[in-house]
C-alpha cells in the first residue's frame, strides 16, 4: 500500500495511508454503475426483441436499401453497407423469430436479474452468476463461428460484471453474519 507524508497538526511529518484503489465503497460504486449499464443494455435488447418479432423481411430490405443507398452509390464496394444489405436480403423468418425471442427473453432475463441484485437480495446474486457464465459460454460459442469483436467486448464486460457480483455477495454475507 502506498502512504501519502503529510504535516501533523504541530508541523511533525507522520505518515498516512493513500486511499485504496479497489476500497469496498469503490467496488460497491462500480458493481451498481455496471448494473445500470447492463440494465440499460438489457432494455435495449427487450426492445429490439418486441421490434424483431414486428419488422417485416420487407421493411428490413426498405429500412437497410434506404441507410446504405448513399453509401453504395457512391462506393459500390463499400464492405459495411455491401454486408448489411446481404444480411437484410437473407432474413428469414426463422432467423426473425430466433432473434425476437432470443432477444427479448435474454433482456428480460437480465432485468429481472438485475433488478434483484439491486434489492441485495442474496438468492439473486449466485443464480445472476449462474445466468451470466451461461451468457459467457454461449457469446463465446458464437464468438467461434463469427469471430466478432463485439462479443469478445461483452464476454469481458460479463465477466467483470461476474467478479464483482461475487464480490458483493461474498461482502453482504460476511456483513450479514457480523
Amino acid at each position: 500500500m502506498r502512504c501519502l507524508a503529510a504535516p501533523g497538526p504541530h508541523g511533525e511529518a507522520f505518515v498516512r495511508p493513500a486511499p485504496r484503489l479497489f476500497s469496498e465503497e469503490h467496488l460497491h460504486v462500480a458493481f451498481e454503475l455496471s448494473l445500470l449499464f447492463k440494465a440499460a443494455l438489457a432494455m435495449v435488447e427487450t426492445i429490439g426483441g418486441v421490434a424483431a418479432a414486428f419488422v417485416t423481411r420487407q421493411g428490413l430490405l426498405h429500412a437497410v436499401a434506404a441507410l446504405t443507398q448513399d453509401e453504395l452509390a457512391e462506393d459500390p464496394h463499400d464492405w459495411i453497407a455491401g454486408h448489411l444489405l446481404l444480411w437484410a436480403q437473407h432474413w428469414s423468418v426463422g432467423r426473425q423469430e430466433f432473434v425476437a425471442l432470443y432477444l427479448f427473453a435474454h433482456g428480460v432475463v437480465k432485468l429481472t436479474l438485475i433488478a434483484g441484485l439491486l434489492r441485495h437480495r442474496l438468492y439473486y446474486y449466485p443464480a445472476a452468476i449462474a445466468v451470466f457464465g451461461l451468457f459467457i459460454v454461449y457469446q463465446l460459442y458464437r464468438y467461434g463461428h463469427t469471430h466478432s469483436a463485439w462479443l469478445l467486448l461483452i464476454t469481458l464486460v460479463d465477466g467483470a460484471v461476474i467478479a464483482l457480483t461475487w464480490h458483493e455477495y461474498r461482502f453482504l454475507v460476511r456483513q450479514r453474519r457480523a
